[in-house]
């Protein structure tokens, strides 16, 4: 009798028509075919799979649990679910997956756990989004067959937690918002001039002092006053490692950035001897210093945590050993937390005017002949790649690491334009694109700047992030393989709460998504904008804070079609 019910209730749903407003996936498949017909998830729905599908298969059930009201369990090798998780060597992209839903029946297969976790993403976009706050009272879910595979083997969004710190569940959310756009790398910006973040335990005054500034500058740089509180924060290595297997389960790799030779103000404030100039107070720009460093320095502790922003001169000395041996140190307690094969270095804006007037930086680029401070950050990089590679991993390096000469296996994030990304591709370098033109979220995203947020200045809205191609015309196609993929920026200096971070990312991380995974000739702006309205409903439902702007441009744009 129930299993007479249950058929009846599946044969219910066989033959209803969907409409095209039950498809809007972001970013947009390779290919899609509609049917008719409804899946209904009830107290018969099982899945099943392989048991090393088992995270995939229980991150289903836990969504379709929450979605549904019902108990849905994952049954691992027993192929009689309603719902089947099936691993296809055949398939050729690694993170490919095709998604097969029957009023009856569900089949996600993917060459590994990755596309099945993609499929499962995709799912997750064919249930309402009302579902994203808790279960509906029938859910169902739209016949359609969907074949899947990213155009680029690198998503990444980068966030910086050293301008402004984020407790270790915002990270974890940040994490969440990336696996819903099918994102898999998190770049994570760990150490600056006002912050160092991350627990090292050779050097305990890292996170003593170095974590800790003793203000920050009010306003827009260079600030209006220094606002005298004391702020900073830090990640021990267990909620490190906590966060790199949350983000695992999810298919996306940390990559953590260890800044040097610049924006290492911080990690001098607590260790001064890694300066060309220990006993050289540091500078906050315009007399801004807070009244607890003013005290400090007057004391005889010259050396503080920087409480501005911008560039500053005070960097890792490249003549002394010790500095080496400091960041070897600090590598060997970072390296094995990251499985990621990449450690990013910073590299970028460093200033050279304290390597010209000192003894041992000069000393030094005598003994290995270099012919200017250019060639010594490249003899600075080239060296701690070299310590990289001995340790089995690669370095990635802002763009400034082609001055002096390229390190051998080095892979390029180009942010000042493409430029630096042509050139290395060209010199058959990795490379990923990241352009501060389209691909930095610290930027205003709307022209009437009034009326936004603070934010660091330029302008970068949804549709320059949409419009991007990430592949340079300059490029021919041998050398656009070394286009490894792209990613998006987010700066923290003026972005002070987790509140404004999701602000800053949505819609235009959505936007990146399609960038980055669909092929071109499946991008389509005013057909992204259509998708992205219902995207936004998810928004809504989780909680997220949003920019507003394209949606009232898109709503201003129906109601002039409409009257017309």
């Amino acid at each position: 009798m129930c299993a007479l019910a249950l058929s009846s209730c599946s044969n219910k749903f066989k033959e209803v028509v969907n409409s095209e407003a039950d498809y809007n996936v972001i970013p947009n498949p390779s290919s899609m075919v509609i049917s008719n017909g409804k899946f209904l998830v009830d107290n018969s729905t099982i899945i099943s799979g392989a048991s090393s599908l088992v995270k995939e298969g229980e991150y289903l059930a836990e969504m379709l649990s929450n979605a549904s009201g019902k108990n849905i369990e994952f049954q691992a090798d027993n192929a009689k679910g309603s719902i089947v998780l099936v691993i296809d060597a055949t398939i050729s992209n690694e993170e490919g997956y095709v998604l097969d839903v029957k009023y009856d029946n569900i089949r996600i297969t993917g060459k590994n756990g990755k596309g099945i976790f993609y499929g499962i993403q995709t799912l997750r976009q064919l249930l309402p989004a009302a579902v994203e706050k808790g279960a509906v009272a029938e859910l169902t879910i739209p016949a359609v067959t969907i074949e899947d595979s990213p155009e680029f083997g690198y998503r990444g969004m980068h966030l910086d937690v050293a301008r402004h710190f984020f407790p270790v569940s915002f990270v974890k959310k940040y994490i969440d918002i990336l696996a819903m756009h099918k994102m898999n790398t998190f770049h994570w910006h760990l150490t600056e001039d006002q912050g160092w973040r991350i627990e090292i335990k050779k050097y305990p005054r890292l996170t003593e002092i170095g974590a800790y500034r003793n203000g920050t500058i009010v306003g827009h740089y260079p600030g209006s006053e220094n606002d005298n509180e004391r702020y900073g924060g830090f990640y021990s290595q267990e909620e490190v490692k906590e966060i790199v297997k949350y983000a695992a389960d999810r298919h996306i790799t940390v990559i953590p950035e260890i800044e040097l030779p610049g924006h290492s103000s911080a990690a001098i404030a607590a260790y001064p001897e890694l300066s060309c100039f220990p006993e050289e107070p540091t500078e906050v720009p315009n007399g801004m210093i807070s009244e607890k460093s003013k005290e400090l320095q007057a004391n005889g502790t010259p050396k503080i945590v920087q409480e501005s922003w911008g560039i500053y001169n005070d960097v890792y000395c490249a003549g002394k050993e010790g500095t080496f041996e400091f960041i070897q140190n600090v590598l060997d307690e970072v390296m094995p937390l990251f499985p990621s094969k990449y450690v990013h270095i910073g590299g970028d804006e460093c200033p050279k005017a304290n390597w010209k007037r000192c003894e041992v930086c000069q000393k030094r680029m005598k003994e290995e002949g270099l012919e200017d401070e250019h060639e010594l950050q490249s003899y600075f990089i080239q060296r701690v790649e070299k310590y990289v590679n001995s340790k089995g991993k690669s370095i990635i390096g802002w763009d400034e690491i082609l001055e002096g000469g390229l390190a051998p296996n080095a892979t390029v994030m180009s942010w000042r334009g493409e430029s630096g990304g042509i050139e290395s591709a060209k010199q058959h370098h990795d490379v990923i694109m990241t352009p501060n033109h389209s691909c930095y979220f610290d930027h205003y995203q709307f022209a009437d700047k009034k009326n936004e947020p603070l934010a660091i200045g330029g302008l970068t809205t949804v549709e320059d992030v949409y419009n991007y191609k990430p592949y340079p015309k300059e490029l021919t196609a041998e050398q656009s393989k070394y286009i490894l993929g792209a990613q998006a920026n987010v700066w923290t200096e003026y972005i002070k709460t987790s509140d404004y971070v999701e602000y800053m990312i949505l819609p235009r991380m959505t936007a990146l998504s399609e960038v980055v995974w669909s092929k071109e000739e499946n991008k389509n702006w005013d057909n992204f904008k259509i998708r992205l309205t219902h995207m936004k409903d998810r928004y809504e439902a989780l909680g997220l804070n949003y920019a507003k702007h394209v949606f009232e441009e898109t709503q201003q744009t129906t109601e002039v079609s409409d009257s017309k």
